[in-house]
């Protein structure tokens, strides 16, 4: 029995899927297939039985997955002293991202990397019930999410704003209209989120506490579907800024111009209360907490206005657009994209 047996067979029973445990571990389902036999035959009993065309665990596989959990953990907490022992260069970055985090964290991460030769990150991106998990079986040492978890054993601290809106497909009757009421959206379709998401949750929020119940019409697990199916004028959604960048820039969806709206939540870094985090954790803590803000508004380009909470705007376009902000007649500016510029910016390193 080896530790790389087990890394697979638990891969493979969290999600009940050889496939997506295939996907995680960057392996052939073949490959995984093979290790996950020779633990079977290292049990002598059989862990997973098919019905159909799902897998389950069989008691000999619930049995295994407790103590292969443990196991892991344990190579976990030796790997943990000896990357503090090295410092930040050559240490480990274990870090888990809900997935709306997924349009911009990427580029965090290689910007922190380039600041810091040598550290390696294990990224995992999720959503909001599964990050929670590998939180609390401490099997991450930091959690990026927009709503911090209410378990007091948990340390959140905010670190960048987050604009929410509410999109359609450039060609929808209210596109380009200005100061929208709620109300107009009644009889709208909305393309949401799974129950449970933070994108889920902050909607059911923005709309309860406006007295709004919206149409849902269609609930789907990923962003990219989502904005598919607004494109193809499937109906509206509300949606963080921070997925819907290139879109906008393409002139493929359109933010409406709610009253009210953007909602602004906080992106939050998240750790257990006890958990000792490695000196490379420590330091990308920092890093968010002091560069995490202007990094993600030189990258999505959206900000939100100093002036107004309440309202979006956008920054100049880059030196490569070199356009100001559209305006209307009344001289005030147009919610549109700005260029994109793949540089984090001058002075970023």
């Amino acid at each position: 029995m080896r530790q790389q047996q087990l890394k697979v067979f638990e891969t493979v029973a969290r999600p009940l899927s050889f496939s997506r445990a295939a996907e995680e571990l960057h392996l052939t389902q073949p490959a995984v297939s093979i290790q996950v036999k020779q633990l079977q035959e290292h049990a002598g009993l059989p862990l997973f039985e098919q019905l159909g065309k799902k897998i389950y665990l069989t008691p000999a596989g619930r049995e295994m997955l407790q103590h292969s959990r443990a196991i892991i953990q344990r190579f976990r907490e030796v790997e943990e002293a000896l990357a503090a022992l090295q410092g930040i260069r050559g240490g480990r970055l274990d870090i888990a991202v809900i997935s709306a985090g997924d349009y911009f964290f990427p580029r965090l991460l290689a910007e922190f990397c380039q600041r810091h030769e040598g550290v390696k990150v294990n990224l995992s991106v999720d959503n909001r019930e599964e990050v929670l998990r590998q939180l609390s079986e401490n099997a991450t040492d930091l959690a990026i999410m927009l709503r911090p978890p209410e378990d007091t054993d948990m340390i959140a601290m905010p670190f960048a704003p987050q604009p929410q809106v509410i999109v359609a497909a450039p060609d929808h009757p209210l596109a380009g209209r200005r100061r929208i009421p709620l109300k107009a959206l009644v009889q709208e379709e909305f393309i949401v989120r799974e129950r449970g998401s933070d994108t889920r949750i902050s909607m059911e929020e923005a709309f309860a506490g406006r007295r709004f119940k919206p149409h849902l019409a269609m609930e789907i697990k990923s962003f990219e579907t989502i904005k598919q199916a607004v494109m193809a004028g499937m109906g509206v959604s509300f949606l963080s800024t921070h997925t819907i960048s290139l879109e906008l820039q393409l002139g493929r969806l359109a933010v409406l111009d709610v009253v009210g709206f953007p909602v602004m939540r906080n992106w939050h870094v998240v750790h257990r209360k006890a958990k000792l985090l490695p000196p490379v954790a420590l330091a990308f803590k920092q890093f968010l907490l002091q560069q995490g803000a202007p990094l993600i508004e030189r990258i999505v380009q959206f900000r939100a206005s100093p002036k107004r909470d309440k309202a979006l705007t956008l920054g100049r376009r880059s030196r490569l657009g070199g356009e100001e902000p559209r305006r209307n007649g009344d001289g005030k500016k147009l919610l549109t994209a700005p260029a994109r510029n793949d540089k984090l910016g001058a002075g970023s390193k």
